[in-house]
């Protein structure tokens, strides 16, 4: 089993994860073309260096802002920015989602709430799976915001400064894992930091009161050095997307990728990442479970609304049969695949945001091909390329469907023909 294993031993915030899956193979450049997709280009550059940290050579990401009032504004309006983990040039989350964080002079061109974040999301070219993961990542984080400080989720801001640079750090965070395509993502206990920042509230303790919120019920540790650590940004990435957390893992590691960050700490400052094979003895899925309703009086339009809402809280698939029931009734079976884990949350979803009044729910068992991923050069331009394997042998492979239908409608052909090219080429390369 491919894995990710997350060592957060010295925490993880957005830009130092995004440094980490760069240094672990992640093409910066594909990363870069990608974030165009979000169409905010004119915002921000990405600065992807080699650098080293106590000794230990990385990669370091920094998301630099065009705009130079902002940049400005950004030495004075947030006044425990120096405090971070990492000495950003650029705050972290939870200080610019406080809507009153601001200096009332500045202007208000990128001051973004949750719905207009997720707005621009959705509406970008991206493929599903990198927009439902990045908007379940500012959902994490706009829903801690808006219970500490006692605000809706729409009332949460994401300002000026931090607007842009928190969706660099999650959105690409969201492609950079998609890029990957693991099997799974596991992680060591998170360490948090300790002592004091100083905020427009005063001093607060560390962690920050939204970085613990996020990770409620995640293991923890704190106390390494009197600064923080981690991050609401890197939290909301690890609460996403990880599936097991331990302190040690049998695995076999294959690739290494170093995250740096800025400030000097008496450890290193570094985020270290692990791609690899999950041993046998390891393998140990969690349950996964169907849950089925038959729904016959729902107005249709619904459930998209539904599907959405269950895939950004767990579900692993959402699909609908038509069926016939008594009485001659055309109706949908509503089926979701989710982790057992899970099953209380997609009740709840089901039973209020549906008709039914009633589910059905039983165990499945899941045995899935091994997979790996190459990028193919063809005449439309680079394509993803999935590849199965079954005996440590290639026994089919499927170009990125989202990718050949872009190219398509960019070079005005059929995507059957885009399609073949990828096929082709991928071919050759094997």
């Amino acid at each position: 089993m491919k894995i990710l294993y997350y060592e957060c031993k010295t925490g993880i915030s957005g830009d130092m994860n995004l440094g980490a899956l760069i240094d672990l193979g992640v093409n910066s450049n594909y990363l870069e073309k990608e974030l165009k997709k979000l169409n905010i280009d004119e915002e921000f550059d990405l600065e992807v260096t080699k650098a080293s940290k106590m000794g230990i050579t990385g990669t370091k990401v920094d998301v630099v802002l065009k705009n130079q009032s902002l940049k400005k504004n950004d030495s004075h309006s947030h006044s425990h920015s120096h405090n971070h983990t990492d000495n950003h040039n650029h705050n972290h989350i939870h200080e610019h989602t406080h809507d009153n964080y601001h200096n009332d002079n500045h202007t208000h061109d990128h001051n973004r709430n949750f719905r207009m974040i997720k707005e621009l999301i959705k509406t970008s070219d991206f493929n599903d799976y990198v927009k439902n993961l990045s908007i379940e990542m500012f959902r994490l984080i706009a829903e801690a915001e808006g219970k500490v400080h006692g605000k809706s989720l729409e009332a949460v801001h994401f300002h000026e400064v931090g607007a842009t640079d928190s969706i660099i750090d999650i959105v690409g965070a969201a492609i950079c894992l998609e890029y990957l395509d693991v099997e799974k993502v596991i992680s060591t206990p998170v360490q948090l930091g300790g002592g004091f920042v100083n905020c427009a509230h005063g001093r607060i303790p560390v962690p920050a009161p939204a970085t613990i919120e996020i990770l409620k019920n995640v293991p923890v540790k704190t106390g390494l050095v009197d600064f923080e650590t981690t991050t609401p940004t890197g939290a909301a990435i690890l609460k996403s997307t990880v599936n097991r957390f331990v302190e040690n893992l049998d695995f076999t590691v294959e690739t290494i990728g170093y995250g740096l960050g800025t400030k000097d700490f008496e450890v290193p400052n570094v985020l270290r990442v692990f791609l690899g094979e999950l041993n046998d003895d390891e393998v140990q899925e969690e349950q996964q479970v169907i849950v089925e309703t038959n729904i016959d009086d729902m107005n249709c339009e619904l459930y998209p609304y539904i599907e959405e809402k269950l895939l950004s809280k767990g579900a692993l698939d959402v699909y609908k049969t038509s069926i016939m029931m008594k009485k001659g009734r055309p109706a949908v079976k509503l089926s979701v695949l989710a982790l057992e884990k899970d099953l209380e949350t997609i009740q709840k979803i089901i039973f209020e945001e549906s008709t039914t009044a009633g589910i059905r729910w039983y165990p499945v068992h899941k045995v899935m091909l091994t997979r790996s991923f190459e990028k193919v050069n063809t005449k439309y331009g680079d394509i993803k390329v999935k590849n199965f394997y079954y005996n440590k042998r290639i026994i089919k492979s499927k170009p990125e469907f989202e990718e050949c239908k872009r190219l398509a409608l960019k070079h005005g052909v059929s995507i059957n023909e885009v399609i073949e090219s990828a096929q082709k080429n991928g071919e050759r390369n094997e």
